[in-house]
């Protein structure tokens, strides 16, 4: 027993309490790690894969801009939603179809301490006026008043972004450490993965710099790192070497390119230095992935620049140019990021934007993998589009028309199992697709040696691995390279039209791409390629879709034509489903409202296998 009547007694009391107290913690954290790795290894595992279908993209009343604009769920929440549980979002009661198979809450890691005395009552701040004031505005113009003269304002003047209410690092370490105590209570290996995640959202200059940051396991920092910190890159990126040095997995997602004023498929540093050997290596290390589609826009391509791609016009989101001095450039596309990449590896040994794709929503209702079409009733960001007679009119501040949102995109990953460390190994990978909403599956080869037909679904993939390398992987070879592709539809959805594949490379310097039909619905498929158009159109008073047409599944083989084996390339696979009611459509068939009448009513939904590549060494 120590004494307490003396100040060094007293000192050293408080000294073994403050040790006894981190050994609990650690304890405490080294039980639920053994146990949760002891639930992992019991998991039956797929050595041909399976697909599993995830969000990778979603923001609570954690992430401050949710709060302003209305939402007050938590991770916990998030995580109950997105296993099929009914929850209040946007003020109705309202659950998804289908469960997830997993999902990555990504609350902005920039004011997470405001968050925290925004959210709890009792924590210190939660009572300062200023907060007491974001948590009582009632309409959207009053919060993004608040927003503005807090926040915005400060950040545009150079000075601290922080309200006076803010608390420092130990709220923004609180905050975090409550996602993580939501995402360990919902991980259910072999059920249901959580993934540890945040989002780092820098914009200078309004152009989309934003990563979705991601951990293999619950080996996390105390802290992430913010936009508040820097808004570069790179800085990031220096963070995220640091916390691999102390054992961590973390790899980081880009998203909306289409936003980024040609600042991600970037000539140069942020500050303005030329790109060097060293920048290409470390990109190409930290971000395996980027993200296809969501919310806010498709950004593969555009007609603009793309106009030989019959289906390039697809949830575009053009109205993304009438504000904050965005225009539309080439570079801001998925597309033209490979090939650029492809020079990039020719110029410095390393292809810097050799990415696979993923897809997410970027929804700020805390409502995790809401894409269904006919299911949007309570749109994404809280008040701005909370009812349809809102939707029909309103704009997303500084972004958008809302008309001009869809309901967002889904991860496919293709893993052993559907536990941590096999889901975001095959992140890393690159096995991985994205599809714009529907649950459509997808699979890509590339080798030599296969069959035209096989006799089963698990034949024809015993021989992709046996024979060559999946979706994300390097073909070498100096034949040219025979490509298997399969699709199935997804089970509450139309039938497939058709499979393409994409095919980027370099030809004296030059970044050149092409569109190849390979396999489509009912013979389609001409010798020269092209394809006879399916009628097969929507009901536009019920939204109904044909059910006739098309083909559940389809799988073709197809040899690269021109391929040289000096050239780099890269070759990617897209599906394209049966015409589709848009959301817009279901609102004015429910809800009795109009839209304007450039709005499509009718879309294309598809699924992106991430690319092959043939690299020259």
């Amino acid at each position: 027993m120590i004494c307490s009547k003396h100040s060094s007694c007293r000192k050293t009391a408080a000294i073994l309490g403050a040790f006894a107290s981190i050994l609990g913690v650690a304890n405490a954290v080294g039980a639920e790690t053994a146990q949760t790795s002891a639930a992992e290894a019991a998991v039956k595992e797929n050595e041909l894969k399976d697909a599993y279908f995830g969000e990778t993209h979603i923001h609570t009343g954690v992430s401050m801009d949710a709060f302003i604009g209305g939402n007050r769920l938590t991770p916990d929440d998030a995580y109950r939603f997105a296993q099929g549980e009914e929850i209040m979002v946007n003020g109705s009661p309202h659950k998804i179809k289908r469960p997830l198979d997993f999902v990555a809450v990504t609350d902005h890691s920039e004011f997470m301490g405001e968050a925290y005395s925004l959210m709890n009552p009792g924590a210190p701040g939660y009572d300062d006026p200023i907060a007491k004031s974001f948590r009582e505005a009632t309409d959207l113009e009053t919060a993004l008043g608040l927003y503005g003269k807090y926040v915005l304002e400060p950040l545009s003047t150079g000075k601290s972004p922080h309200p006076d209410f803010f608390q420092g690092a130990e709220a923004i370490k609180s905050t975090w450490r409550k996602n993580y105590e939501a995402t360990e209570k919902h991980y259910h290996p072999g059920k249901f993965t959580t993934i540890h995640a945040y989002e780092w959202t820098a914009a200078p200059g309004g152009g989309n710099l934003h990563r979705n940051v991601l951990f293999r396991d619950n080996n996390v920092p105390d802290i992430p790192f913010s936009s508040n910190e820097s808004p570069d890159p790179e800085k990031l990126w220096d963070w995220m070497q640091v916390q691999r040095e102390k054992g961590m997995k973390v790899f980081a997602m880009p998203h909306n390119s289409n936003e980024s004023k040609g600042l991600l498929f970037t000539e140069e540093t942020l500050e303005g230095k030329p790109i060097t050997k060293a920048y290409v290596e470390t990109r190409a290390s930290m971000e395996p992935l980027i993200e296809m589609m969501q919310i806010k826009g498709n950004s593969e391509v555009v007609p603009d620049f793309w106009p030989n791609d019959e289906f390039a016009d697809f949830e575009n989101a053009r109205s993304l140019q009438d504000y904050n001095d965005r225009k539309y450039m080439k570079r801001n596309f998925v597309r033209y990021g490979l090939g650029r990449g492809l020079k990039y590896k020719d110029d410095l040994g390393t292809n810097p934007f050799k990415y696979g794709f993923v897809g997410g929503t970027d929804s700020h209702n805390g409502a995790p993998g809401n894409i269904e079409e006919d299911n949007w009733t309570v749109g994404s960001h809280g008040l701005a589009d909370q009812t349809a007679e809102i939707r029909a009119i309103a704009i997303l501040e500084g972004e958008m028309k809302v008309s001009d949102l869809n309901p967002g995109a889904l991860t496919g990953v293709w893993a052993t199992s559907n536990t941590r460390g096999a889901i975001w190994d095959s992140m890393y990978s690159k096995e991985t697709f994205a599809t714009s909403g529907p649950r459509i599956k997808v699979r890509a080869f590339a080798g030599q040696g296969f069959k035209s037909k096989y006799e089963s679904y698990e034949a024809m993939v015993k021989d992709g691995y046996a024979r060559g390398v999946p979706m994300g992987g390097d073909y070498s070879g100096e034949k040219a390279p025979q490509i298997l592709v399969w699709a199935v539809k997804d089970p509450i959805a139309p039938n497939l039209d058709r499979i393409q594949i994409i095919k980027g490379w370099l030809e004296n310097g030059e970044m050149k791409d092409q569109v190849f039909n390979v396999v489509a619905s009912g013979n389609r498929l001409r010798e020269d390629g092209t394809v006879d158009p399916i009628d097969a159109p929507i009901n536009l008073k019920t939204g109904q879709f044909n059910t006739e047409k098309g083909s559940p599944e389809l799988m073709g083989l197809w040899i690269d034509p021109d391929f040289d084996p000096k050239q780099q390339a890269y070759y990617y696979v897209r599906v394209l489903q049966l015409p589709t009611a848009r959301w817009t459509l279901y609102d004015e068939l429910k809800a009795n409202v109009k839209f304007a009448d450039d709005v499509k009513r009718e879309i294309v939904e598809r699924a992106w296998g991430s690319p092959i590549w043939h690299e020259v060494n």
